[in-house]
């Protein structure tokens, strides 16, 4: 096998030219072995094998600056950098994040979970390599579907206007970008790519291009022809010289179009077709479905994971009933119609619906105007993408007292998707935003209660968070602030959201013990409510709170300023601390933050001042 022969960046060199195509087809294979088994994203892998594989050959990963935008189609990089002997691991806990992440190679050169943000990640890394006097490359490879996201257009903007030497890859693996792409500017792609033009422009730089008039003439003629013939293209018209369309799957096209661009010394955009889930059927037939796809049969591509109704899927049910009755509830999403359960909505309300791509700050920004005018609008989006539109947040919405609804989806841990993806922040940030409800349900009847009532809220921001994954255990419906669930003497546990589901174990498992907890469920995370538990502390004189989110400004701590010089009382506090939480399974992480049953069960003895053998 020719994959087996690389076993660092500088091995890929080596492999002759007549054997690449055999190379990207192992790669694929390796791909599908992997992720059939550790679930992750295959779509986007499968579609950038031999752009990825043209990258690491005419580049050094360890000195020049490769830049994934999103990130999650960094799999062929990571197999191609001296990792494909680790990648089994990959997602797991202590293995191999699903995306890039320096500490991991210095051949992932930024961490990239989010989108949109490579063009000003790489326009940086020039702009230090020009400041220091350094030599080396900076590329940044984005999707079209990050080219929604307005910091994309911020990084072109300044990037063209920098004139740094820097090349802007545009994987475009679903759509064209605008009506210049076609045989027109495909032929001048071929002319412009091929060595017999490369060798023609040197000399006329180096000879004619020297006279003024000359080159003046010449430069007008071009750019005229290719005002004409490009029909406005926007690259072209911020600054950029544009490459393109090239064929993502055609090594050779690849290899010309990018060794030219190398020659450049100024921005540059090439222009990329892909597809996704290329060389996999199943995965080119449906790239939805295997763009982040669990467990799976390579023979056949059925998914292995049981499909049952998520939070995100129960959700958007809910908010298009709520619809059907009222005319003036509208949804938002940034992209993510499908992951955020809104698709049911979509098709039942098509007149209502918004999906602004990656712009989470515009979602934020078109709901506050919505709202100004009288609609409800309801935005859902995953805690750790909502922390781009904080500033909207407060500015757009809560200043003005506008009655905007946040579904607060995949917050607390979210697994296999790493630091990037967990929803540790949202509990914090939120607690900074004036004129905010935050609602935590921990099942989907609570869902559908604080939905309901986050609708009916008049002038806040209310925010519904909710995590990823499946109703568990608990399926009761709580409906005061902060809910004493069960009654006891010994232990005050205090949690909120899917968490809660770990505490009503804990309980049963302390009542073997002979330890009496008074189990205690948040509710109203903002404004919060902490008399129950005021009261509760009075009479058992032990606290111990769990909660899945960050350490600054959790709930935790907000009971402790609230309880402090009012009594005496023992305490402790487990959360997942800075809020960096790497890859692993939800029970796994749980249980490495000793926010699982055993764990909780543990802490309270410890805190009672028990030994393990009951004395």
């Amino acid at each position: 096998m020719i994959l087996e022969k690389i076993k660092s960046a500088a091995d890929l060199k080596k492999i002759e030219e007549q054997d690449l195509p055999i190379l990207c087809q192992e790669i694929r294979e390796r791909l599908l072995n992997v992720v059939s088994k550790t679930g992750g994203h295959l779509a986007s892998n499968l579609g950038i094998v031999e752009l990825t594989v043209i990258l690491d050959r005419l580049f050094s990963p360890e000195k020049d600056r490769i830049v994934f935008d999103v990130g999650h189609q960094c799999y062929v990089h990571k197999i191609l950098t001296g990792r494909n002997d680790q990648m089994d691991s990959l997602r797991q806990l202590d293995g191999l994040s699903g995306f890039p992440k320096p500490e991991e190679s210095i051949c992932d050169s930024f961490i990239a979970g989010h989108a949109s943000n490579s063009i000003s990640v790489v326009l940086g890394m020039a702009r230090a390599r020009t400041l220091k006097k350094e030599n080396y490359n900076v590329v940044a490879i984005i999707g079209d579907g990050a080219l929604t996201g307005g910091l994309a257009y911020e990084g072109l903007t300044n990037a063209a206007q920098s004139k740094e030497k820097m090349i802007v890859i545009l994987n475009d693996n679903e759509m064209s970008i605008s009506k210049n792409v076609g045989g027109v500017a495909s032929f001048l792609s071929l002319i412009r790519t091929r060595n017999t033009y490369h060798n023609f422009k040197k000399i006329f730089r180096d000879t004619l291009g020297k006279i003024r008039f000359i080159s003046n003439f010449v430069h007008d003629f071009k750019e005229k022809t290719k005002k004409a013939l490009l029909d406005d293209n926007i690259f072209v018209d911020m600054g950029f010289d544009y490459i393109g369309p090239v064929d993502g799957h055609n090594l050779q096209a690849l290899n010309d179009a990018i060794t030219y661009a190398k020659m450049l010394n100024h921005p540059v955009l090439i222009h990329v077709i892909t597809k996704k889930g290329k060389g996999y059927q199943p995965a080119e037939k449906n790239p939805s479905l295997y763009h982040g796809v669990g467990k799976f049969s390579i023979i056949d591509g059925r998914i292995k994971t049981a499909q049952c109704e998520s939070y995100s899927d129960h959700f958007g049910k809910t908010l298009s009933s709520i619809a059907d009755k009222n005319s003036n509830v509208v949804a938002i999403t940034a992209a993510m119609s499908d992951g955020t359960g809104l698709n049911v909505f979509r098709k039942r309300h098509p007149k209502r619906f918004f999906d602004v791509g990656i712009a989470e700050g515009n979602a934020v920004t078109m709901a506050a105007g919505m709202a100004k005018q009288g609609l409800i609008p309801v935005v859902a989006i995953y805690a750790s993408f909502l922390q781009r539109s904080y500033d909207m947040l407060i500015h757009d919405v809560s200043l003005q007292s506008l009655h905007v609804v946040i579904g607060d989806d995949h917050c607390g841990l979210v697994g296999q998707d790493g630091e990037t993806h967990n929803g540790s922040f949202d509990v914090s940030y939120f607690n900074s935003v004036p004129n905010t409800i935050v609602y935590s349900p921990s099942s989907f009847a609570e869902l559908d209660y604080m939905l309901n009532k986050a609708i009916d809220q008049k002038d806040k921001l209310v925010v519904v968070r909710y995590p990823k994954g499946s109703q568990r255990d608990y399926q009761g419906c709580s409906i005061v602030d902060t809910d004493v669930v069960s009654r006891g003497d010994d232990l005050t546990l205090v949690s909120y959201g899917d968490l809660f589901n770990e505490s009503l174990k804990a309980e049963e498992l302390l009542r073997l013990k002979n330890i009496s907890v008074e189990n205690i469920k948040i509710n109203t995370v903002k404004p919060l409510n902490v008399t129950p538990i005021l009261d509760s502390v009075r009479k058992t004189g032990c606290l111990l709170v769990v909660e899945d989110v960050c350490e600054a400004d959790c709930v935790g701590k907000q009971i402790l300023a609230q309880l402090s010089g009012k009594l005496l009382f023992r305490y402790a506090l487990y959360n997942l601390h800075d809020g960096i939480v790497k890859q692993g399974s939800v029970s796994q992480l749980y249980a490495k933050y000793q926010l699982d049953a055993h764990s909780i069960v543990d802490n309270a003895l410890k805190l009672k001042g028990i030994n393990y053998d009951g004395s």
